[in-house]
């Protein structure tokens, strides 16, 4: 039997509402997914060599101006645009700014130390993103590879952990509870700095289960709080707190400057129970043996066993800084003469996917080894994971399986130049591994 459904005009305008509207969700999903596809092609920031030509070629459906930060002369031409002349001609005149499409390949030429602004619209239309333009002096580095041994001292003591201990009445108490929380630096007692460990528990001990006030770092902001310390069953005063004043361990430095100064690691020394960046009062480099290799494998990294003497004749530096891209400071080992000549540095924008090599000492003597460059991500929100390397050397893989830990730091060579540093092994694949722009690193 036929039924014929007749719709009321009511229902026939609901009907086309209900298709236009998603017809508009999917129109809309479809733009959102474009825009975030090409978001990341492009850097927030991007640096170019003063003084010299350089192409910027994204080959992103996106054009826009670029504006003068300042009143140096500079040139800006782009290719494959005849009018390159007049546009570089505009910077110095009364015009102050140029038109780009990054569509095409842009030749870029700054002769000054400078800064741009470049503000880019996706299909000439959608506000896409603003970009820093940065004009740096050209920059040689000594690639170094070398291993090297670290400890550093906290500013202050850190707390690692919050516990709870047995009284003198049997009562399990947590004195520092309510008032101190793991990744706190314990900077005072009482407006006495605290320098170690062994001092913040000798000062606790004499309290006589008095209150006392700390001074503590927490996120970056300073604060006093009280605790009073109680005494467990051997009548030993406690805050109930686990606390750490210093690190150790070994890795590979990165490069050395003319200066002497050194950048290491490509990543920050964090601390092994609170993960987080470690507050630097001082710091020291020694020399360092590797004298055995966990080989890695997927899902179980591998890593380097180094023999350290911190004594002050196997100092070679000085550790100045530590920050999220890497450990900085002065190299002052006398009469270590630099293994490799210095090299320029590469650019985000200049690095490719293909070979590549990477220098690292596990036998002993920094070495070349053969990589493949996989990705290059110039927008990873994560400044260590902006390149992905995979091992492809027998002789490493035979040796390593890959990236191991203690390689972090190694230098990543690509055409002559160094790219970036190693900073970490992809757990469930040991051959590949995640690199630092080098660009970042002088950028700390």
């Amino acid at each position: 039997m036929d039924r014929t459904i007749d719709m009321t005009s009511e229902q026939r305008r609901i009907y086309r509402a209900f298709l236009c509207a998603i017809l508009a969700a999917a129109v809309t999903a479809l733009a959102l997914a474009i825009y975030f596809a090409y978001w990341d092609r492009i850097p927030s920031t991007i640096k170019i060599r003063a003084g010299v030509e350089q192409e910027l070629d994204f080959h992103v459906p996106v054009s826009g101006e670029i504006y003068r930060a300042g009143d140096m002369a500079a040139q800006v031409s782009s290719l494959p645009q005849t009018a390159g002349d007049e546009a570089a001609e505009s910077l110095s005149g009364s015009v102050r700014s140029i038109h780009v499409d990054l569509t095409h390949t842009v030749t870029v030429r700054a002769n000054e130390i400078d800064t741009y602004q470049m503000d880019l619209k996706l299909f000439g239309v959608l506000p896409y993103k603003n970009v820093d333009i940065e004009v740096i002096q050209d920059k040689e580095l000594i690639p170094s590879g070398i291993p090297i041994g670290i400890y550093v001292k906290t500013d202050g003591v850190l707390v690692v952990g919050i516990g709870e201990f047995e009284n003198s009445e049997g009562r399990k108490v947590s004195p520092a509870k309510y008032a101190l929380q793991k990744g706190d630096y314990i900077l005072q007692i009482d407006g006495e700095k605290i320098e170690n460990k062994k001092q913040l528990i000798r000062m606790v001990e004499e309290s006589e289960e008095e209150s006392m006030i700390l001074t503590i770092k927490r996120n970056e902001e300073i604060t006093d709080v009280m605790v009073k310390p109680e005494s467990n069953r051997n009548q030993e005063r406690k805050l109930g707190i686990w606390i750490r004043d210093n690190a150790q361990g070994i890795g590979t430095m990165t490069y050395r400057d003319s200066d002497n100064t050194f950048g290491a690691l490509g990543h920050g020394i964090n601390d092994v129970d609170t993960s987080a960046l470690m507050d630097l009062e001082e710091g020291t480099l020694y020399r360092t043996e590797i004298v055995g290799i966990t080989r890695g494998s997927n899902g179980s990294p591998g890593e380097l066993t180094g023999y350290i003497e911190y004594d002050s004749d196997n100092v070679i530096g000085e550790i100045t800084e530590n920050t999220a891209e890497g450990i900085f400071g002065l190299y002052d080992a006398e009469g270590d003469a630099a293994r490799y000549e210095p090299i320029p540095i590469a650019l985000k924008q200049e690095i490719e996917l293909g070979p590549a090599q990477i220098i690292c000492s596990v036998t002993g003597e920094p070495e070349f080894y053969d990589v493949e460059i996989i990705e290059v991500n110039l927008e990873h929100d994560n400044v260590n994971r902006g390149i992905v390397i995979q091992v492809v050397d027998e002789e490493l893989l035979t040796l390593t399986g890959g990236i191991i830990q203690g390689m972090s730091g190694s230098p990543i060579i690509q055409n002559g130049k160094l790219a970036g540093a190693v900073t970490h092994v992809l757990v469930q694949d040991s051959a590949k591994g995640y690199g630092i722009f080098i660009e970042e690193m002088l950028g700390h």
